[in-house]
């Protein structure tokens, strides 16, 4: 069954380049922490003349007319009141099935599909010259590209290359063996760690703790009790039993043992994603000292020694029983405590108590499947099995091009991304980008005057941190050069291991060093856009200033619906429930007046009541989860509503023509309506309400707008139309 939403996607880990080092997790290890390091909020989470999305063999196009939307694409039969997205996005949704080798399909993907595109085009270049004309750069890429997409040596190597690797594995035959094994990022691990900001002190740098090892995306997916969920954890085993297998394990009871470790983690140590996203309990400050005392028979100082981090200043552990006070203070309640885990005491306890042969079972499996990709074809097929076919629903693999240009970006991204700003985003589009988020600063500089639910106190806290915002656009003027990292041409395992021991020295050597405002958490490339709560910094990479979200020939209208909802959101990503936790200088502390928080929460509570009635599918009984989607919503509602404003303060005293029988208004939402365009299968949907942080698209749409005073004026929208909300239970934040 094909769901027809409007396309947010999580970003490629590959592309992300967050430098999750030290204690490295498998590259399927599902992290207990944050769903974003340091407070980083994504846009997404898995981006003249008319314009439009050419179409491939395989791929449809999406036209946006002369002037940002196609007219043409817009339902006649469909009234704006009662379906927005459909109104919008309906037409062509039905007019483009998914190519197979989409779960979801929409703008975003289509635009994603441009910039790897454009990259691919790059890389053409680069193969077309000789390889003695090659930089050394340029050779870089070239090895790194070619050695992903030369199947036929993988294929000849067999497991040959990952040998060394399994063996080390099986030769640790102690829990110390395993845990410097654990300190090498080359190697999965149940425990994370990296170097990043502070989060209660950013003017320096600190080691952070964090928890993996589940192979399904989320403890939730060992606790389903339904036909689906037991069906899901049988694919699993036999993933498990297939990568054990070839790794020689003939003991078929050892599936169960690795599954039941996994198992003990979801059900006892894990927390629920909603409780996760609560900064106040996940930033635990801890000594080297105590971190060691509560590891019992994990050899936890050797572990810090070894990876290089015995400088930091302390070290922060994400999941941690709360203590009574924090209990009391913030008031957690038993169905909240209920979802809270033993976290990382629960961890070491269960490492000290698990069989060694059994954590080396764990590691192998992680291994072989983090690097399924790169091994003979039967491992690709059988990973692609499991997380494409069966959590997603996806029928065909991307083809092997693509997936290889987003290997290529995640070894080498910032040496290609400085390439492909000098050949596709010209300079004026930066300055145009600069006059928008200008005006979205001054709009919400006026609405936090004029709100009345937050006192005078707090008004002052919020203006100070407004006007430290940090705006990047485009790219950084620094890119990564990536000295000391070694491509071996043939052997991408190796290049992998290389890559992740580079990081894991540029990560730790942060340690003593000042906070560099200049590093990017993205491509120039991605698709993509975050808020970083400890930088307190918007950022906008130029893969994500094109159509449909931004053209210089576009109508401002259009421009300020679309990528001014977009700057909207991540500007209000520092005042959602989370990122409203830390001041103009990215410290997490309470700025705020216990009444004006209280009023602010009773908001956020009225959202989340909202949210929670859609009900997409299993005839209304699947829904939503309005509290672990709080901070995108409050960041879409806010931010669409600060864009109104900015493009009203942009167009003030301008005569704004009707154009195609749309007035400006008009124009304004259905850009923001058509960024979220997309369809995705069931498989998808599913996998996503229960773990993406962000609504599904159609209430990116719907569910935003119903709650615009301004979107029932422009479209004549009353009592009686499907979407119609009384005025007073429309949420009005920022």
């Amino acid at each position: 069954m094909i769901h027809k939403t409007a396309a947010l996607f999580g970003a490629s880990p590959a592309v992300l380049a967050f430098a999750a080092l030290a204690f490295a997790a498998p590259a399927f290890a599902n992290d207990q922490t944050h769903d974003h390091a340091d407070g980083i909020e994504l846009l997404l989470e898995d981006s003249g003349a008319a314009s439009v999305l050419a179409p491939s063999p395989a791929m449809p196009g999406m036209s946006f007319g002369t002037w940002g939307v196609d007219p043409a694409l817009l339902a006649t039969d469909v009234q704006p009141g009662d379906d927005f997205n459909a109104y919008v996005n309906g037409p062509w949704i039905a007019a483009n099935p998914l190519p197979p080798e989409f779960s979801r399909l929409g703008a975003f993907t289509l635009l994603g599909e441009q910039s790897t595109a454009d990259v691919k085009a790059l890389m053409d270049d680069l193969l077309a010259k000789p390889a003695a004309s090659l930089s050394a750069d340029e050779a870089r890429i070239v090895g790194a590209y070619q050695s992903y997409l030369d199947t036929a040596a993988i294929e000849a190597a067999g497991l040959a290359p990952a040998k060394p690797h399994l063996d080390r594995i099986m030769g640790a035959t102690t829990l110390d063996d395993l845990a410097m094994l654990w300190a090498d990022p080359a190697y999965p691990s149940p425990i994370g760690a990296s170097v990043s900001v502070d989060a209660k002190q950013p003017d320096r740098h600190i080691a952070s703790v964090r928890l993996g090892a589940l192979g399904l995306p989320d403890r939730d997916y060992y606790l389903d009790t339904t036909e689906k969920g037991v069906a899901i954890q049988t694919k699993y085993k036999e993933y498990l039993a297939f990568l054990l297998g070839e790794a020689g394990y003939a003991d078929a009871a050892m599936v169960e043992k690795v599954y039941a470790f996994e198992d003990a983690i979801a059900r006892n140590v894990a927390w629920d994603r909603t409780v996760r996203r609560n900064r106040d309990l996940t930033y635990n400050l801890l000594t080297a000292d105590e971190l060691a005392a509560m590891g019992g028979d994990v050899p936890v100082a050797a572990m810090i020694s070894a990876l290089g981090i015995e400088s930091s200043p302390g070290f922060v552990v994400s999941l941690m029983p709360p203590t009574p006070e924090e209990i009391a203070q913030y008031k957690l309640d038993e169905a909240t405590l209920a979802k809270i885990g033993t976290g990382l005491p629960g961890m070491f306890a269960l490492l000290s108590e698990t069989p060694v042969e059994v954590l080396q079972a764990w590691m192998v499996k992680e291994f072989l499947s983090g690097h399924a990709a790169v091994l003979p074809q039967r491992f690709d097929d059988a990973s692609f099995a499991f997380f494409g076919k069966t959590l997603r629903g996806t029928p065909e693999q991307r083809p092997r091009w693509k997936r290889a240009i987003g290997e290529s970006e995640g070894l080498l991204g910032e040496l290609i991304g400085k390439e492909y700003v000098a050949r596709y985003f010209p300079p004026e589009k930066k300055a145009a980008m600069d006059a928008l988020v200008v005006n979205l600063r001054i709009a919400l500089r006026e609405s936090i005057a004029e709100i009345d639910w937050m006192g005078e106190a707090t008004k002052t806290q919020a203006l100070a941190k407004l006007d430290s915002f940090d705006p990047k656009i485009g790219y950084r003027p620094n890119l990564e050069t990536y000295d000391g990292l070694a491509i071996t041409a043939g052997d991408p395992i190796a290049n992998r291991m290389a890559a992740a021991k580079w990081r894991q020295a540029d990560n730790v050597a942060k340690l003593g060093q000042p906070i560099d405002r200049t590093e990017w958490g993205m491509l120039p490339q991605t698709v993509n856009a975050y808020y970083n709560s400890v930088k307190n910094e918007i950022v906008f990479p130029a893969g994500i200033l094109q159509q449909p979200f931004f053209a210089l020939t576009n109508d401002i209208a259009v421009n300020y619906g679309a990528i001014g909802g977009v700057i909207g959101h991540e500007i209000g990503h520092g005042f959602d429930d989370q990122g409203s936790k830390s001041d103009a200088s990215g410290a997490l502390r309470n700025w705020w007046t216990d009444e004006d928080r209280a009023a602010f929460d009773k908001l956020g509570d009225a959202l989340v009541a909202q949210y929670n009635g859609f009900c997409p599918l299993d005839n209304g009984t699947t829904c939503v989860n309005g509290r672990l989607t709080l901070g995108e919503n409050i960041g879409d509602v806010g931010g669409l509503s600060m864009a109104y404003r900015a493009y009203k303060i942009a167009t003030k005293g301008k005569d704004v023509p009707v154009i195609d029988g749309l007035t400006g208004d008009q124009r304004f939402f259905i850009a923001w309506a058509q960024v979220w365009r997309s369809a995705q299968r069931e498989e998808n949907y599913r996998n996503r309400l229960r773990t993406d942080s962000h609504s599904p698209e159609e209430y990116r749409v719907n569910g935003v707008v119903r709650n615009l005073d301004e979107w029932y004026d422009a479209f004549g929208v009353k009592p009686g139309d499907a979407m119609y909300l009384p005025p007073e239970e429309r949420v009005r934040i920022w």
